[in-house]
């Protein structure tokens, strides 16, 4: 092997020696050396693309053997994400480091600041396929749709990029100017403070991500509200800094992704998963409407097939009570049924046999405490149906229903004349 590497350096310096004294015989004195240093830069980085393509031509086609995401998840990431590339890079720029001194032994001025010049670029390089190995994890858990690893990446692959730029820019300047590495850290220790009060919202998004990775709260693609900002929308990105709202009018919205850590967020995603929705609105009575039912009205409501069953049994149960109560002439004395506790009934038997109601979830026909407009009879169930636009039609039709079936109970609903 050494003897092999000993004769490509030969090879490499007859061909030196072969540009060195062309250049030097068809030129003019006074522009020889500049011509044989340019001469030979330009072939040394040529060798260097020939040997970089040969590399990326054999590892990318070993790779495109093993393409199926499905089967090879982890070699469908790396590919995806260009370290192969990379791997290409450094071994050319290795064979180009060992290959310098073969071309330019002839120019030691050149050769050392050459040399400086390909480990600087050695080092952008290995820099490079770092931030792409997570690229590379990212795709990994894009693949596994494993989208909580992937908001944790994001704030780790953010933090990484940008601590990894000020360790490669220490250490790029330590390779060109020859200075020590410790003693550029050294000097930046007095300004320690300042990085800190710098670098706040990074490191406070860093904690915020694995947060939530950790929690699994939160993820791209969720339905979330903030009532602190009055949002409410879907994340569309959700970086180290910055979390991106679209609301339901088109908008963006863009808030401190460190805001997540003590500000109230409510997941409306996990409702649209179980495809069910919350209804939760009253109507509101007038009071002065109620009243007690006699037995003709009942009679009359017994024809409402809805509620026909529940009218005969308490007919049944108050005839029987009233037989032997004194003063059962009176309405007030005794069981009595009232209009607006029958339409109570009605409203829950009219959801209980609505199949756009989750028969499973809480279904809730409740009197809320008396206001100054009126008594709030109040609808709590839940759709079977999450996308906005049918719940919106569904809950449309069960008020609409409501609203206009109240009438039959000589019930009044309250009108506010605005001012």
């Amino acid at each position: 092997m050494n003897k092999e590497m000993t004769d490509t350096k030969d090879f490499l310096q007859n061909i030196s020696d072969y540009i060195h004294f062309f250049v030097r015989e068809n030129s003019p004195d006074s522009w020889v050396l500049l011509l044989q240093i340019v001469t030979k830069f330009v072939f040394f980085i040529g060798i260097i693309f020939v040997v970089d393509f040969l590399f990326r031509l054999l590892i990318n086609s070993i790779f495109k053997l093993f393409f199926d995401k499905d089967k090879y998840p982890v070699l469908k990431s790396i590919y995806a994400a260009k370290i192969t590339n990379s791997i290409s890079h450094i071994n050319a720029l290795l064979f180009g480091s060992y290959a310098l001194f073969s071309i330019f032994y002839r120019h030691p001025k050149s050769f050392t600041f050459l040399e400086r010049m390909i480990s600087l670029v050695i080092v952008l390089v290995v820099a490079q396929m770092l931030f792409r190995g997570l690229t590379a994890f990212r795709n990994y858990f894009i693949i596994k749709k494993d989208y909580y690893k992937i908001i944790a990446l994001n704030a780790v692959s953010q933090t990484v990029n940008i601590f990894g730029i000020f360790i490669c820019s220490v250490i790029a300047i330590s390779v060109v100017f020859g200075i020590s590495s410790s003693a550029i850290v050294g000097s930046l220790g007095a300004i320690t403070a300042v990085l800190v009060l710098v670098f706040r919202d990074t490191i406070l998004g860093f904690v915020t991500g694995i947060h939530v990775a950790t929690s699994k709260n939160l993820k791209v693609g969720d339905w979330i509200g903030i009532p602190k900002y009055n949002l409410e929308g879907t994340i569309v990105d959700l970086n180290l800094l910055t979390t991106k709202i679209q609301n339901f009018d088109k908008t963006i919205s863009t808030i401190p992704t460190y805001d997540f850590l003590t500000t109230e967020i409510k997941n409306i995603q996990v409702m649209s998963e179980s495809n069910t929705r919350r209804i939760k609105r009253a109507i509101i009575f007038n009071i002065n409407s109620f009243k007690f039912l006699t037995l003709e009205e009942v009679d009359r409501f017994s024809k409402i097939n809805l509620i026909k069953d529940y009218l005969i049994q308490k007919k049944e149960e108050i005839i029987k009570e009233r037989a032997i109560l004194e003063n059962s002439d009176l309405s007030i004395n005794g069981r009595q049924l009232t209009n607006i506790g029958v339409f109570r009934e009605y409203a829950f038997n009219y959801l209980k046999n609505n199949e756009h109601i989750d028969q499973k979830g809480t279904l809730l026909v409740r009197q809320l405490e008396n206001t100054p407009q009126g008594m709030p009879l109040e609808i709590y169930c839940f759709t079977n149906d999450s996308a906005w636009e049918n719940y919106e039609i569904i809950l449309a039709d069960i008020f609409d229903h409501l609203l206009v079936a109240s009438k039959e109970f000589d019930l009044e609903i309250m009108q506010f004349n605005k001012i």
